[in-house]
C-alpha cells in the first residue's frame, strides 16, 4: 500500500514553497518552485505517491488550487482568518509556513474554507466587476454634478442624467467655459460607457446553463430581485454547506460577535468576518423590500416601534435570508403561507427563525 504524503504549499505572486512530510512529521522533501502552471503540473506529476495538500487562500491561490487538484488525492484551501499558526508565529518565512501548513495538514487541524467550482467562480468574478462598474458609474454622475455647480449653472437635479435633457442643458449652457463643457461631455460619455457595460454583464450572468433558472426560483419571494437573487446565487454556491439558518446569517454578517467566558456572555456589534458582497447587497434589498411583501412590512414596523430603523432594516435582512436559504434548499418556488403557526408554541430562538421563514411549495 502506497504511503500518503503531506504537502504544504506557501503561495505568492512568482514562487511556491513546498514542503512535504510523512504522517509521522519526517521531512521528506522541500524547496521552491516558479509560479507558472507548467511548473506545477512537471512537480505534481513527479510525485513518488498519492499525496494531498494544503495552501492558504489568498489572491493567487485560486488558479494554482485549480492546477494542483487533478493530482492529488485531496487538496484544501486554509481559512486565513483562522490560521493562527502562521499570522501569529514568532518567526515567519516561506519555508516555515509551508512546513505548519503540512502539519496542520497531517494532524487534521487545518481550518478548511469552501472553494467554489470555477465555473461558479468566474461568474461571481463577472458579478463582482459589475458592482465595480456601477460605482464607477456614480462617480461619474456626482462629477457632472459637481461641475455644474462648481460653474454656477442651474439644472434639474430629477433629469440631470437624462440623455435628452443633459444635451439641451448642454446646448443653453451660459458664462461657462469651455473647457467645463468638454470635461461635461467626456463624463457623460464615461457614465454611458458604464451603463452598457453593466449591462452587458448582466446579460451574460443570466445567460449561464442553469443559473437563470435558481436565479427566477429566487425572485418570486417578494422583495427579492435580479441582482439580490444573482448576488445571492454566486457568493452562496452551494446552499447545503448551511446546515441551519443560524449560520447563513453568520457568513451574510447578519449576526453580532460573541463572547463568552466564566459564565460571562457579551454580545458585540456586527461582526467584520462575513461576505461583505452578500452583505451589502441584503441591506440595500430589505430597505426596499416592505414595500412589495406585507409580512416583511410588518416585521420592519414591529422592529421600528422600538425606535431604531437601522435595527428594523437589519431584522428584515435576516427574514430575508431565511427566506433564500428555504428556496435555494427545496428548490421550489416561493408560495407564502396562509396559515400562520399560533403564537406562542415556538419558544426558541431557532424555532422562532425557523417559523418566520415561509415555507415553498
Amino acid at each position: 500500500m502506497n504511503e500518503t504524503y503531506y504537502i504544504g504549499f506557501d503561495v505568492h505572486k512568482q514562487s511556491v514553497s513546498y514542503c512535504v512530510k510523512r504522517a509521522s512529521g519526517e521531512i521528506v522533501q522541500e524547496g521552491q518552485l516558479r509560479a507558472r502552471r507548467e511548473d506545477l503540473r512537471a512537480w505534481a506529476a513527479a510525485q513518488p505517491g498519492p499525496w494531498r495538500g494544503a495552501m492558504e487562500a489568498t489572491l493567487f491561490s485560486a488558479w494554482i488550487y485549480d492546477t494542483l487538484k487533478p493530482y492529488a488525492q485531496q487538496l484544501e484551501m486554509g481559512h486565513p482568518a483562522r490560521m493562527k499558526a502562521i499570522a501569529c508565529a514568532k518567526k515567519k518565512s516561506d519555508r516555515l509556513d509551508a512546513r505548519t501548513l503540512a502539519d496542520l495538514l497531517r494532524c487534521n487541524l487545518l481550518p478548511a474554507s469552501y472553494v467554489l467550482p470555477p465555473a461558479l467562480r468566474d461568474l461571481r468574478r463577472l458579478l463582482r466587476y459589475r458592482q465595480l462598474v456601477v460605482s464607477q458609474a456614480v462617480r461619474m454622475q456626482n462629477k457632472i454634478a459637481g461641475l455644474l455647480m462648481e460653474t454656477g449653472a442651474p439644472f434639474l437635479k430629477t433629469k440631470l442624467h437624462g440623455k435628452k435633457y443633459f444635451n439641451q442643458l448642454l446646448q443653453t449652457l451660459e458664462e461657462v467655459p469651455e473647457s467645463v463643457k468638454d470635461l461635461l461631455r467626456m463624463s457623460r460619455g464615461a457614465l454611458e460607457m458604464f451603463q452598457a457595460c453593466q449591462k452587458r454583464l448582466i446579460q451574460k450572468l443570466l445567460a449561464a446553463p442553469g443559473l437563470a433558472a435558481r436565479v427566477d426560483r429566487l425572485a418570486t419571494i417578494p422583495g427579492v430581485g435580479v441582482l439580490t437573487a444573482l448576488t445571492w446565487a454566486l457568493e452562496i454556491a452551494d446552499p447545503e454547506r448551511f446546515s441551519s439558518i443560524g449560520q447563513a446569517l453568520s457568513y451574510c454578517g447578519l449576526t453580532s460577535a460573541f463572547r463568552s467566558s466564566a459564565g460571562h456572555e457579551q454580545r458585540g456589534p456586527i461582526s467584520k468576518q462575513r461576505n461583505a458582497w452578500l452583505q451589502t447587497a441584503l441591506i440595500e434589498a430589505a430597505k426596499l423590500a416592505p414595500r412589495w411583501n406585507h409580512q416583511l412590512a410588518a416585521v420592519y414596523e414591529r422592529e421600528r416601534e422600538r425606535g431604531h430603523r437601522n435595527r428594523a432594516t437589519l431584522q428584515v435582512a435576516r427574514k430575508l435570508v431565511a427566506y433564500l436559504i428555504a428556496v435555494d434548499k427545496s428548490g421550489q418556488p416561493f408560495q407564502m403561507r396562509t396559515a400562520p403557526a399560533p403564537a406562542g408554541v415556538f419558544s426558541t430562538q431557532k424555532e422562532r427563525q425557523a417559523r418566520a421563514a415561509l415555507q415553498p411549495a
